[in-house]
């Protein structure tokens, strides 16, 4: 493959020579993925002809938050809300407009549905930009959370802009004129911040605490674009509940990493009610197992439905063989297709083959020595 961008053809073949890229089709779009970080190319980026969408770089977790903001950021930052769903860089391409999954694939499921989500017209007047956003809700057809406040189905919140064949972001000022331009969706944005004011932060973690929301990026307004995350308790007990299904193949550090970040931020916070957090932290593992135990018993397996809907169907069945190439530990079992109004509504179910095991040993008598 040959390319004019910013990565030119030599870097992507000795990439690929090293594994660190492949080509990928989807949809009869051929392109080269970037499946891990080579040079100061980014995992998830993607070269489409002559485009290159570098991918979203990691952000680090900050643990500790009176003492972390002064030693990872070195002056003001923008605060926004880090909204629980999955990331997407939704960018023009030859065969349209499409949305790109962290990891580089294209998302047959948010690419369906872009114009349910967000007026595409920006991209008439802005070609090369890249929209980096969280699309979240219960009808989404990768997690199992979904933040408070969308009820139903799915949407969609920017928050960064890049340009094509660039990886940095745009400033701050002028992503929020194109938010504002162009009426996009957007997490929200608290404001600009010094490193020191700790209790107004603190003061809006523990409200997105208390409204089951996921917790704050801090964005450093410098030319360095530094940044750092920090999530509320509630995101911790969030992840354990969603992931419970999945105790005997996640690593243990998995679900005693999330009960130490909770405890850090109830004590860092004072958080008062301490007897409700250690029921509810109780409750995220217990209530998923029971409810794991009941379903074996009632139906002989382990699994969670999923619901998500379609314009055309073909994406719909396009998303599955994508599920099922990325599956790993987990089975996927599509249910139904079928219409629904001007929409197709797929269903599938996940399935949990290392709970499903044990449960079906442990139900039907078997003894286990300790």
């Amino acid at each position: 493959m040959t390319t004019k961008s910013a990565i030119n053809a030599e870097r992507i073949q000795r990439a690929m020579r090293l594994g660190k890229a492949a080509e990928t089709e989807s949809g009869g779009l051929r392109y080269v993925r970037f499946v891990h970080d080579f040079e100061d190319i980014t995992r998830g980026t993607v070269v489409l002809h002559d485009q290159a969408v570098y991918g979203y770089p990691p952000i680090g977790r900050l643990l500790a938050l009176q003492t972390g903001l002064a030693k990872q950021l070195s002056g003001p930052f923008w605060l926004e809300e880090k909204v629980d769903g999955f990331n997407i860089r939704v960018v023009r391409a030859q065969s349209g407009t499409i949305a790109l999954t962290r990891g580089g694939y294209v998302c047959p499921f948010t690419t369906d549905r872009l114009q349910d989500l967000l007026d595409m017209s920006i991209f008439d007047d802005q070609p090369d930009l890249v929209l980096c956003a969280e699309v979240a809700g219960p009808d989404n057809p990768y997690v199992e959370s979904a933040p408070p406040f969308v009820a139903e189905d799915v949407k969609l919140f920017v928050f960064d802009m890049m340009r094509q064949n660039s990886p940095r972001f745009l400033p701050q000022n002028e992503k929020m004129a194109l938010i504002r331009r162009y009426a996009l969706p957007s997490v929200e944005i608290f404001g600009r911040f010094e490193v020191g004011d700790v209790a107004p932060i603190s003061a809006i973690l523990k409200r997105l605490d208390e409204e089951g929301r996921e917790g704050v990026v801090c964005k450093e307004d410098s030319p360095r674009q530094r940044r750092t995350k920090h999530v509320t308790g509630s995101a911790n007990l969030s992840d354990i509940r969603a992931s419970v299904y999945s105790l005997l193949d996640l690593p243990p550090e998995y679900f005693t990493s999330r009960m130490l970040r909770l405890a850090l931020f109830v004590e860092e916070q004072e958080l008062a009610d301490s007897e409700s957090l250690n029921q509810r932290a109780g409750a995220a593992f217990l209530d998923g197992l029971t409810g794991a135990i009941r379903q074996y018993r009632r139906e002989g397996r382990v699994a969670h439905r999923f619901r998500c809907r379609f314009r055309d169907p073909e994406n719909a069945r396009r998303l599955i063989r994508y599920l099922k190439q990325a599956a790993g530990h987990v089975q996927i079992v599509p249910r139904e297709l079928e219409p629904d109004g001007d929409y197709w509504r797929l269903e599938f179910d996940r399935i949990y083959p290392s709970l499903n095991g044990l449960l079906s040993d442990w139900l039907a008598g078997e003894v286990v020595f300790d």
